[in-house]
């Protein structure tokens, strides 16, 4: 995608690779995601290799640079919204955890320093699946990532950190975490955590959506790391960190809004009630419009601010605003989706009450998809 020329246009026009890649994802999300996404959701476990398989993807190779094994292509916040996206549309709690590695990946190509990247990334770059995810929200109903309890108290050689974390993708079996925790200073700092030191401990979680994910809640109970454990070596840049992973959660949402859309359009031009199909009626087919409406202006919104991100110009406002239109469509379009199918949007026979469920997370998600 071209970059914007200034502060009021941007250019939506893909380039040729971004358009052949989106191919290869869509194929991969319809082959491999789709048809185990209902079995996965139902057991609540991820597909057997499942993981191994997305690395024909490439997705955490790419922004790795040559020197370190990875491909070296400049990392894309637009490529990887796409990306995203094409994988929600297979299923969010799958696309979720595939992602979760390329989060990491990202954050630290971001702001790590080059010993931090000479020292991780190589490991991304293997021919099998190595987990990693980003700690940050906190289980608290009023919780606020400029408010963190989960402290990282300075000590001799480096870090003690204490706190709990929730929500954590791939919490089971990530070998490297990224923790945000609130340093002394009262600044938040973020803090790789490899394997399972002494300390922490790690507990399976179970939400009314995101089954198939492996989620987890992380305990911290004075968990030492090293000086070099923190991430960078100056100030980290949170407000950067949040709007980076507010558009990777944004594109998540589309994509699954948009699997939502595709299946209702198809289902009440097929559903037959007094003779007719039920798109017949306005009150059906004004409320597929008014999905498709809502979902058209997430895309743009969620578009204009990765073009922003890309082209090096202030995204915060963007990135915010899309976000929170996102987590207030994505309800509206799951519920309407399952209203769209009557008696039949309650069965598990269609797959609308899962991305129904799935779709609510949207709104408290926080700190795991940075683009």
């Amino acid at each position: 995608m071209n970059a914007p020329a200034d502060n009021a246009l941007f250019d939506l026009t893909l380039t040729d690779d971004q358009r052949m890649n989106r191919e290869t994802v869509q194929r991969f999300a319809q082959a491999d995601i789709r048809p185990h996404a209902m079995v996965a959701d139902v057991d609540r476990t991820t597909p057997t290799g499942f993981y191994d398989k997305t690395l024909e993807l490439g997705l955490t190779l790419m922004p790795i640079p040559e020197a370190l094994g990875g491909a070296g292509i400049d990392r894309s916040p637009v490529s990887n919204v796409l990306n995203i996206e094409d994988l929600a549309h297979g299923d969010l709690s799958l696309a979720l955890g595939a992602i979760s590695p390329l989060a990491f990946v990202n954050t630290l190509i971001d702001q790590g320093t080059d010993a931090q990247k000479e020292k991780y990334l190589p490991s991304f770059c293997g021919e099998s699946f190595h987990a990693a995810t980003t700690a940050l929200l906190e289980p608290r109903a009023t919780f606020d990532h400029h408010d963190l309890h989960c402290v990282a108290a300075t000590v001799d050689n480096g870090y003690e950190i204490s706190g709990v974390k929730t929500l954590v993708p791939l919490g089971l079996s990530a070998e490297l975490m990224l923790v945000i925790a609130q340093m002394d200073d009262g600044t938040p700092g973020a803090f790789i955590i490899e394997g399972s030191p002494d300390g922490l401990s790690r507990t399976p979680e179970t939400h009314m959506g995101l089954a198939s994910l492996e989620v987890a809640r992380l305990e911290f109970d004075k968990v030492q790391v090293e000086a070099d454990a923190r991430l960078g070596d100056s100030a980290f840049n949170f407000e950067r960190f949040i709007d980076l992973s507010n558009l990777g959660i944004c594109a998540l949402a589309v994509g699954t809004c948009q699997a939502v859309l595709d299946y209702v359009k198809e289902y009440c031009n097929e559903r037959v009630a007094f003779g007719e199909p039920i798109t017949n009626r306005q009150s059906v087919a004004f409320m597929i419009a008014d999905i498709a409406i809502e979902l058209e202006a997430m895309r743009l919104m969620t578009w204009r601010a990765a073009a922003r991100a890309e082209a090096g110009q202030p995204f915060h406002q963007e990135a915010y605003l899309a976000k929170t239109f996102c987590a207030e469509q994505a309800m509206k379009i799951g519920t309407d989706g399952v209203q769209l199918l009557g008696g039949h949007g309650f069965c598990r026979e269609h797959p609308v009450e899962m991305w129904y469920r799935n779709l609510r997370a949207i709104a408290i998600l926080d700190g795991v998809a940075s683009v």
